[in-house]
């Protein structure tokens, strides 16, 4: 991929790369290549570098653990890899190979205190030392035993991938040790007790694959007029443990990561700082997707399943909907992607499976709009805690912009129900629907249930109105209503572009 080269699908391409496949004791034994060992230094002064060359076949495990025996007394690890692209044939993937490390505690499926970082295809060298890490490493002890490099081929050109990797130890005192410094637990300047918040629950930095610093991506949530963010760099903790140093009292910062493998993304949002949850399974190890999202929920955490249709390998979500907790139906500027995903998320919905609808700008690069788009919740607090409740609770509704607005509300016997919330009336009694929009000029508000559209009208200019229409619980099981333009949407072509969107009111007594 040239520098140039960052469109938003190209990035999801890249971190995609980010894949993994099998693990465990016997994935990393069919996947060890032969390994280098340092000598000790005399002196503990000065550096050694080993350099390691290899081919790998088109018919290869997804993972290969490079073994690098480390002495007593150094100081920082540096390694540099490229592989070769040979030209292939139209239609034909090309080479393309990540790379991450684990420490001397081990490389074992789900080994969180051997994970020392990973950077995917982005970087083609990083640094560790005890003060300072490149941004997706974790800074620390460089431990005497043995290390691992990981390669993983993420696609194989039919010629075979001939890559080399060079690693450099320097030896020397440890700096002083690195200092965590997560998100603080709150905004205060933000706070309005019970009340509709706006975040973005997915967005990525300099620690993944994305071209925002920490400081910019803050810079531009809160420009955005978002009241928190949720940051989801791929398959690493590493900013996490920096996030105060950029914090600010209007904008809440909660911690993600966007656990990315060959079978789909899968964001883990709302995690203590700090947590990694490990990527090296596919869909079919159904047990393995189950320990690590279960680690999520342990750790308070929300499963979500990310732009289910992106058509990028390793990119759609091909892992069992019931145990996520939340769907991105939609993701950055709207697309087909997203038609198909609010198609078969609704879908599930009309079967009887409720799992919350969400939207995220997925911003990578400055010239990816973040908050384009959101999701707005309601919650008792802007906490961590409280707006994870009202995400599960499918409290929410999603918008393209601050400036959409949107209060969608059902009422019938005496009583009124808002989003992801139930009217217990009975099957005769009538249903008054509303929504009350603004911000929204040139577009239409639709009414669906479980049949499809029931009711469409068109917004004039000045971009608000209140749209009623009733119905029975008789005949609607739910309701949630749809703001689209017919004329597209910001950094798209596709027409009937959503604006905003709800997740649904149950109407009648339930089951």
């Amino acid at each position: 991929m040239s520098s140039g080269d960052f469109s938003r699908r190209t990035l999801l391409r890249a971190s995609g790369a980010a894949a993994a496949g099998a693990a465990g004791a016997a994935g990393a034994a069919l996947g060890m290549l032969p390994g280098v060992a340092f000598a000790d230094q005399p002196g503990d002064t000065g550096s050694q570098t080993r350099t390691v060359t290899g081919t790998l076949e088109p018919d290869v495990p997804d993972w290969y653990y490079l073994p690098v025996d480390v002495p007593r007394g150094v100081r920082q690890i540096d390694v540099v890899y490229s592989y070769d692209k040979p030209k292939v044939p139209a239609g034909t993937r090309g080479n393309a190979c990540d790379i991450g490390m684990f420490g001397p505690e081990g490389h074992e499926l789900g080994n969180a205190r051997g994970f020392r970082g990973w950077s995917g295809g982005f970087r083609d060298r990083f640094s560790i030392s005890a003060s300072e890490a490149t941004p997706g490493y974790l800074a620390g002890p460089i431990k005497p035993g043995r290390w691992h490099v990981i390669l993983g081929p993420y696609t194989v050109a039919p010629q075979g991938l001939n890559y080399r990797v060079d690693i450099t130890l320097t030896f020397g005192p440890d700096a002083a040790p690195f200092q965590p410094d997560p998100a603080p637990e709150s905004a205060p300047a933000r706070e309005r007790g019970r009340a509709w918040y706006r975040g973005d629950g997915h967005l990525h930095t300099v620690h993944s694959d994305g071209r925002r610093t920490p400081e910019q991506l803050v810079a531009d949530a809160r420009a955005a007029g978002l009241d928190f963010m949720i940051s989801t760099d791929h398959n690493t903790s590493s900013s996490q443990l920096v996030w105060g140093r950029y914090a600010t009292d209007d904008l809440l910062i909660l911690n993600g990561e966007e656990v990315t493998t060959r079978s789909g993304h899968w964001p883990a949002i709302g995690l203590p700082a700090g947590t990694w949850i490990d990527w090296r399974y596919r869909a079919a190890d159904a047990a393995d997707f189950r320990r690590f999202t279960d680690q999520v929920h342990r750790a308070g955490g929300l499963v979500t399943a990310a732009h289910p249709f992106a058509n990028c390998f390793g990119c759609t979500y091909e892992f069992a909907y019931e145990i996520a907790d939340l769907v991105e139906v939609w993701n950055g500027p709207w697309t087909q992607d997203d038609e198909a995903s609010v198609i078969h998320w609704d879908g599930l919905l009309r079967g009887g499976r409720f799992i919350p609808a969400i939207g995220d700008s997925d911003a990578h690069n400055p010239d990816q709009r973040v908050a384009l788009p959101h999701t707005v919740v309601l919650a008792d607090r802007l906490r961590r805690k409280e707006l994870l409740a009202g995400l599960k609770a499918g409290q929410s509704w999603l918008a393209e912009s601050s400036a959409v607005q949107l209060d969608f509300t059902v009422s019938g016997g005496g009583r009124t129900a808002g989003i992801g919330s139930r009217l217990p009336a009975g099957t005769g009694t009538p249903v008054t629907v509303r929504a009350v929009v603004g911000g929204v000029p040139g577009t239409t508000v639709t009414f669906l249930d479980q049949l499809g559209p029931e009711h469409t009208e068109t917004i004039g200019d000045s971009g608000a109105a209140t749209v009623t229409w009733t119905t029975y619980p008789r005949y609607s099981r739910w309701v949630r209503v749809e703001v689209r333009r017919p004329s597209g949407g910001p950094n798209t072509t596709q027409p009937n572009a959503m604006v905003a969107m709800s997740n649904p009111i149950f109407l009648g007594a339930g089951d």
